[in-house]
């Protein structure tokens, strides 16, 4: 079973991504922001850098689970993924109340990060070396 955590880890984050970017059209017509704009009201303007930050971050977050998975820590990376997701969840929540709240998100988010990282990287080396 924890085996298959990447693939759920995966569609969070998706269901992430996708909820951001409903937060931007709901703030979009909650504040009278029209497309393209991508600035006006603080809060709209809070709720996009949340979808932009998410979706910069997955880009990074994403292939490392991946490597980590195919090279055979998919359990430890799943598991450090669903604190990943954790991590953005409170970081966009509290980001989108006041900008000033959202270290603690961030920092967890990051540590979780961190960690697939290294996992990718240890497997992808003990590969690498005919481990």
């Amino acid at each position: 079973m924890l085996q298959q955590l990447p693939a759920l880890v995966t569609l969070l984050a998706v269901l992430l991504m996708f909820g951001t970017a409903a937060a931007v059209g709901f703030a979009r017509g909650k504040y009278g922001i029209k497309a393209p704009a991508t600035s006006g009201h603080p809060a709209f303007e809070r709720t996009f850098r949340v979808q932009m930050n998410t979706l910069e971050s997955a880009v990074m977050f994403l292939p490392l689970l991946w490597l980590a998975a195919h090279y055979g820590l998919g359990a430890w990376a799943g598991l450090a993924g669903l604190v990943w997701v954790l991590g953005r969840v409170w970081y966009a929540v509290a980001y989108i109340k006041e900008a000033s709240k959202r270290e603690g998100g961030y920092a967890l988010g990051m540590l979780a990060w961190t960690a697939v990282l290294l996992l990718a990287a240890f497997g992808t080396g003990r590969a690498l070396l005919g481990g």
